[in-house]
């Protein structure tokens, strides 16, 4: 099993045979790889040409220039990928975010508490509507605050900014992504559903919620999706008590959903959350190919966050290293809380 964060990496070799556009793939893995970079945008423009290895070292800063509009204007930074579905990236990405120095980082930036993350997940929650794209949702807008200004605000640090990388101060997911969204620029549209993971880092702990939103006029099949996840959020909250094995929160999860004609994700599971960002136990929400180990026990505590698709539970994943979709390009919802194991049961964090 795989924590929701846990980043999968690509061959930057094999990506280059296949053909997929070489923009994502780090510079600093060679001067082919580079170069392949600028003869790639030049193949993109009106009227271009090849440029010779001596043109790139002596001018680049003249040609990156001139092959602005390019990344300007891409809706798709991978020309090869086959997209499961009608979801594109919007490129290029709103600068990362600063944080004030007075910020306490976790230890990949230089008892676990939701509440604040509640407060930033319903911050970010209302600012669902038409025609609002997820990067502004992430960052802000001049009139309203949302994530990264309102964990500033409550002295929190972000936890998905930075983490392996990760560029964004949450992951957002729009219909059929299933997880760990980049947010970019694509406006919302009437009829998306979008699911918003915030993590707020303080006082030394993480807080790690996620919640699925409507954008406007839903239909049916979505609201019952949506109606079911969180329905198998509530049933496996239900088991959690002292001496339940965690094994069996997948059972649970797995049988109200497919009893509803839909699937369960395999591939990303609940996690421990403390200090840290993701530690054990797993907790997986699929009752076949479910290795858990561990019984609960006073003191504990964890994620319970299902990942529930329209159509088949398998999952691909977009060259960006990070955004996980469904193979079929059907929607995909999601909810999750933090539990605390108590002497007599849990308490929802």
């Amino acid at each position: 099993m795989l924590d929701l964060l846990s980043s999968r990496r690509i061959s930057p070799f094999s990506s280059t045979i296949a053909g997929i556009n070489t923009l994502w793939l780090p510079q600093e893995n060679s001067v082919k790889t580079t170069i392949a970079k600028t003869l790639r945008l030049c193949n993109a423009l009106p009227d271009s040409y090849l440029c010779s290895q001596e043109c790139f070292k002596n001018n680049w800063p003249t040609h990156k220039s001139v092959h602005k509009s390019v990344f300007r204007e891409t809706n798709n930074p991978w020309p090869g990928y086959r997209h499961t579905g009608k979801i594109r990236p919007h490129y290029p990405l709103a600068p990362k975010r600063e944080l004030p120095e007075h910020i306490k980082r976790p230890d990949y930036d230089d008892k676990a508490d939701g509440t604040l993350a509640r407060e930033v997940l319903d911050v970010a929650g209302k600012a669902v509507r038409p025609g609002i794209s997820a990067d502004e949702i992430d960052c802000v807008s001049p009139i309203d605050k949302f994530v990264h200004e309102a964990c500033i605000e409550r002295n929190a640090y972000p936890s998905t900014l930075n983490y392996n990388r990760f560029p964004k101060s949450c992951c957002i997911s729009v219909n059929e992504v299933i997880c760990r969204g980049i947010p970019d620029r694509r406006p919302l549209e009437d009829c998306d559903i979008i699911s918003i993971d915030v993590t707020l880092f303080h006082d030394g702990f993480h807080g790690d919620l996620n919640e699925t939103y409507f954008v406007g006029n839903v239909d049916e099949k979505s609201k019952k999706l949506a109606k079911v996840t969180m329905e198998c959020l509530e049933k496996a909250i239900a088991l959690a008590k002292p001496y339940t094995l965690y094994h069996d929160i997948g059972g649970a999860i797995d049988k109200h959903a497919t009893s509803n004609g839909f699937s369960v994700v395999r591939s990303y599971c609940g996690h421990g959350i403390n200090r840290f960002f993701h530690c054990a136990p797993d907790v997986p929400h699929c009752a076949s190919e479910n290795k858990a180990v561990g019984v609960m026990k006073p003191g504990h505590t964890f994620t319970i966050e299902p990942m529930i698709s329209e159509g088949v539970w398998q999952d691909e994943q977009w060259p960006d290293e990070w955004t996980v979709v469904t193979a079929d390009g059907k929607r995909s919802a999601q909810f999750e809380q933090i539990l605390l194991i108590t002497e007599t049961g849990c308490e929802i964090l």
